[in-house]
């Protein structure tokens, strides 16, 4: 099956850095598609929105506003042919120039939805938490109210092709995995560690209440729900399950410092992991007192990017 990469992109520098991580993973892969897509917040008639092509609906705005769609469809088709010039087929490759009266990311996670796109990635600008209260942030508004298609959130310039797994135990984790499993399937260069921090204030999961069947075999699940390394053992077999070789599946696993998110950050840093992949609680469950391990190291982590997922 053909995976579908829904890749949201303004000109900027932090559009440039994600085409590049886009480009070191899926080099040369015939499976992958990707729609690249920018949006224009204006304001065209309702009337003109149903009946006009995108060349006409331009024709109908400000000229301010048709200055912003001019520069970027240029964008887009620039972006288009680098990724075709760095091994991305031709036939791989589509744009569109979203106009919209809605804000964008509201636009970005409609297209998503409709469009029935494997993930949705996005550039970070890197804006301070200040900054970030004052002008608002696409990837945080998208974060906060996605909770059905991944995201992936790219900063600064990503050339690694390993990838961290931070596992717990919990159901969140295998389908954060079983999001890998597909998207990975058939790649020849990646590399996967699966995580583990017993660190202070870890919260306890369990996978013997009948989640793991949802993703592996009854008969498996049986023989190994009561393994103390079951937490390992079931992310590790849905890998080979879906054929990614088990001599690139790592195994870590540290009991220093006192939150998991900081040693999940420091592991990437240290280890040079490209990509941290990240399952996320569903939104009705309550967070912890020390809240989300994924909205922290989202805030810690730089020069890398992060899957969530769930």
């Amino acid at each position: 099956m053909e995976k579908k990469l829904l890749i949201a992109v303004d000109g900027s520098v932090y559009s440039s850095n994600t085409l590049h991580y886009i480009e070191q993973l899926f080099a040369n892969l015939a499976d992958i598609r990707l729609h690249l897509v920018s949006v224009i917040p204006c304001n065209p008639s309702e009337t003109a929105r149903q009946w006009l092509d995108e060349k006409e609906l331009i024709s109908t705005l400000c000229p301010e506003e048709q200055k912003r769609c001019v520069a970027a469809r240029k964008f887009l088709n620039n972006a288009a042919d680098r990724l075709i010039r760095n091994c991305i087929g031709e036939n791989q490759v589509t744009t569109e120039v979203k106009i919209s009266k809605t804000n964008p990311a509201a636009e970005v996670l409609n297209i998503a939805r409709q469009g029935m796109f494997d993930a949705l990635v996005l550039g970070r600008r890197g804006v301070s938490k200040l900054e970030e209260l004052i002008m608002g942030s696409v990837s945080s508004t998208l974060l906060e109210k996605c909770h059905d298609v991944p995201i992936w959130i790219v900063d600064g310039q990503v050339d690694s092709r390993k990838f961290l797994v931070p596992v717990d135990g919990s159901h969140f984790t295998l389908k954060a995995v079983d999001h890998l499993c597909y998207i990975l399937r058939g790649n020849p260069n990646a590399e996967i560690t699966l995580f583990h921090s017993a660190a202070m204030f870890a919260q306890k999961q369990d996978l013997r209440t009948g989640f793991c069947e949802r993703f592996l075999p009854q008969d498996w699940c049986r023989e190994y729900c009561d393994n103390d390394d079951l937490y390992f053992l079931a992310p590790r077999q849905m890998l080979v399950d879906s054929g990614f070789p088990p001599e690139r599946i790592h195994r870590l696993e540290t009991k220093k410092g006192l939150h998991p998110s900081r040693q999940i950050v420091r592991q990437a840093l240290i280890d040079g992991f490209g990509t941290i992949v990240m399952g996320r609680r569903d939104k009705e469950i309550v967070k912890g007192v020390f809240g989300s391990v994924t909205e922290k190291v989202l805030a810690m982590s730089v020069d890398n990017a992060v899957w969530v997922v769930g």
